[in-house]
């Protein structure tokens, strides 16, 4: 009932990275009909192009090997020598359709997936081994239908193979007195069209089959929303986690900003929402922003100001359009130029007459 539960809840489309995993676990859409549809077109192939060379091969040893039985030797090496010569001669005339075989299973797998190399589904799993498993899968559904499956296919296979031999019964008879060229004929021809027909239901079987498989296999990957939320945090972290860290590093950075109002030339405020500390040396293009901010952040800059002897220059506007702006660490703009110069210049003319007090008002 859980099960069943988990799986209505799954209603969303599976995301790449879910699809990816699946893939690496050796989880994907397969069907073994489309497998056995490529084996049977190898197969005839095989019998198609390969056939009279295999057979005139093997025979062609096999006749040499029968006409000269009385010249070999009958000892440890002359039947070493014999099977030798019918190995290699068997593997001569198999060896390049036999390798058709293998291609054409490979294919059936490729053409259905791309190529993945996993270890997963042969790692022992407890729920391999469990009986309790093994029966829930033995009599559920998935289990029930591939027994009718597999139980229609071979009614259909069958009853198609049986139309196909059926007209040609009254030859079977006469097989027993053909020679071996015309029996190897007739036994490839009748063969050819057993396995035509055979390739012709299979390729109904096996697209059904793939469909089917296919939209068992996206269904299995759906995912709930929460699954869904869970990867998303994965992906990208906690939210929670991640305004944890915007925080700290906000914090850092407010720190390293407060640390270089102790080097400013001057603070400009209006007088405690907003402050804006100024560094200007001679040889500088523009004076820099060494500091900002509103509110608390503003009391802050001009306590460390005030602390360290910094001019405190009490001017609203221009401090309002500064912190909008200029940044920490870049110059000010040329709109600010004439302002902030009498500013700097006012103060540097205090600090020549010696008669600063760090606490100001400069109205404009």
């Amino acid at each position: 009932m859980a099960e069943e539960q988990d799986q209505s809840e799954r209603t969303e489309d599976p995301t790449d990275k879910k699809l990816d995993d699946a893939l690496k676990r050796g989880d994907v859409a397969k069907s073994q009909e489309v497998s056995a549809w490529f084996v049977l077109t190898g197969a005839t192939l095989v019998i198609l192009i390969f056939s009279g060379t295999m057979t005139g091969n093997l025979s062609d040893t096999f006749k040499g090997l029968f006409a000269n039985l009385d010249q070999i030797p009958m000892d440890g090496y002359g039947l070493r020598d014999v099977f030798v010569r019918v190995t290699l001669a068997g593997l001569t005339a198999l060896g390049l359709p036999l390798l058709v075989l293998v291609i054409a299973a490979l294919a059936g797998n490729m053409i259905q997936h791309r190529l993945v190399w996993s270890y997963d589904p042969i790692t022992p799993k407890a729920s391999k081994i469990s009986p309790l498993a093994g029966f829930k899968r033995l009599f559920s559904a998935q289990s029930l239908i591939n027994f009718v499956k597999g139980l229609a296919k071979l009614v259909i296979v069958s009853g198609v193979m049986f139309a196909i031999a059926w007209p040609q019964r009254d030859r079977l008879d006469t097989m027993m007195t053909m020679g071996p060229d015309m029996l190897m004929a007739t036994v490839r021809e009748m063969a050819l069209k057993l396995l035509t027909g055979v390739i012709a239901v299979m390729t109904v079987v096996a697209v059904l089959d793939y469909a089917w498989q296919r939209h068992s296999w996206y269904k299995r990957q759906r995912m709930s929303m929460k699954e869904i939320k869970d990867e998303y945090k994965q992906a990208e972290g906690d939210p929670m986690v991640r305004a944890k860290i915007r925080q700290v590093r906000a914090e850092r950075s407010r720190r390293r900003m407060i640390a270089q109002v102790p080097d400013a030339t001057v603070v400009v405020t209006n007088p405690t929402h907003y402050a804006v500390a100024l560094k200007y040396e001679p040889g500088m293009a523009a004076p820099v922003c060494v500091a900002k901010g509103i509110d608390a952040v503003a009391l802050n800059i001009r306590s460390v100001a005030e602390a360290n002897d910094v001019p405190v220059i009490e001017n609203p506007p221009l401090a309002r359009s500064l912190h909008a702006a200029v940044e920490v660490d870049a110059t000010i703009d040329p709109d600010h130029y004439k302002a902030v110069a009498e500013i700097i210049g006012y103060v540097m003319q205090k600090r020549a007459k010696s008669g600063w007090r760090s606490n100001q008002t400069m109205m404009r």
